[in-house]
């Protein structure tokens, strides 16, 4: 019996033992976790970087200058001097109306004025005069002149037709330039100036790159659907290639020559709160780290702009790592 109990204790001791081999490698699996689990604390530098602004832009384009010309008078028309593709020049005539009704009320006025300068008053006789302006101008809108040299690009008239005065005719262009309105960003819009140079490039000649300057910035912008402030910028092509007419499209960029420097932070450094609230962590001199409000945007390749921040060029960041302040 004594042999026996000596036995149960030997028994005992050893599973002592295993177990406080247990709870020693367990402890030493949950630290070699911990250790995996705890990121390792990297750093980075603020760094600069200057570039050139392009800012894309896309769109078509609209005759140089367009116009519909209506008959100023009411009657019959008389004559219809140009066809659809005729090329006309400033003030050539165009179309005419019945204007015998405006001759004769000319005549008439312009004898009332001969007779007031030898025998009316000087009163009469400045009123006859007024007189004789409106029925100058009466005769005048009878007849539909270039207002601009260009090309007929529509004529609604034929010899015969009768048409009330503001009813429209003609329709004549101006292609020998052409020009594009184009949406400019309102963050852009500080990049871009009245003179600056545009490329574009149209799917009717994809190997040409056709040149464009800014040639008006309205002084009001406009809200647009996406909810942002936006300008309606407008391009002029000086020289077009014949390959290009109005209405076609267009890709292009729209470059500032003036160098732009901004401050690069990797995007990683970067942590985000509530409302959209950027913070990096800025080691100072002493080791201590302080917390950065800033506010970025992000480029691309793991990197971002800083926009706003109490950040300069070779600071450095630390992350990857729970800091204080965070």
């Amino acid at each position: 019996m004594k042999k026996k109990k000596k036995s149960g204790k030997k028994i005992l001791f050893s599973i002592l033992i295993i177990l406080l081999l247990l709870a020693a490698i367990a402890i030493f699996i949950d630290r070699d976790e911990k250790a995996v689990e705890q990121p390792q604390q990297r750093e980075a530098v603020v760094t600069s970087n200057t570039y050139t602004q392009v800012i894309d832009i896309s769109g078509y384009v609209e005759p140089y200058d367009s116009q519909t010309l209506r008959f100023r008078s009411t009657g019959a028309v008389t004559a219809v001097y140009v066809d659809e593709g005729d090329k006309v020049e400033e003030g050539q005539l165009l179309a005419s109306i019945d204007n015998t009704s405006q001759l004769a009320s000319l005549q008439d006025v312009r004898n009332q004025v001969e007779e007031a300068e030898l025998n009316g008053s000087k009163r009469e006789l400045e009123l006859l005069r007024l007189k004789e302006t409106a029925a100058e101008n009466a005769l005048e809108y009878t007849n539909i002149v270039a207002p601009f040299s260009g090309e007929i690009a529509s004529v609604d008239v034929d010899e015969g037709d009768y048409f009330e005065g503001g009813d429209e005719v003609i329709t004549i262009v101006d292609r020998s330039k052409l020009k594009a309105t184009v949406e400019i960003d309102e963050i852009d819009m500080q990049y871009v100036k009245e003179g600056q140079k545009a490329e574009l490039i149209f799917e009717s000649c994809p190997d040409e790159v056709v040149q464009a300057v800014v040639s008006y910035i309205p002084m009001l912008g406009r809200y647009s659907d996406q909810g942002i402030g936006v300008v309606d910028v407008e391009l002029l092509i000086e020289d077009p290639p014949s390959l290009i007419m109005p209405g076609f499209t267009f890709e292009g960029t729209l470059e500032d020559e003036s160098e732009v420097e901004m401050l690069l932070i990797p995007q990683s450094a970067i942590k985000r709160g509530r409302g959209g609230l950027e913070t990096v962590n800025k080691k100072m001199d002493d080791g201590s780290v302080e917390t950065i409000e800033i506010r970025t945007s992000y480029l691309g390749e793991g990197l971002a702009e800083l926009l706003s921040g109490n950040l300069k060029e070779g600071d450095v960041l630390v992350y990857g790592a729970s800091q204080g302040g965070m």
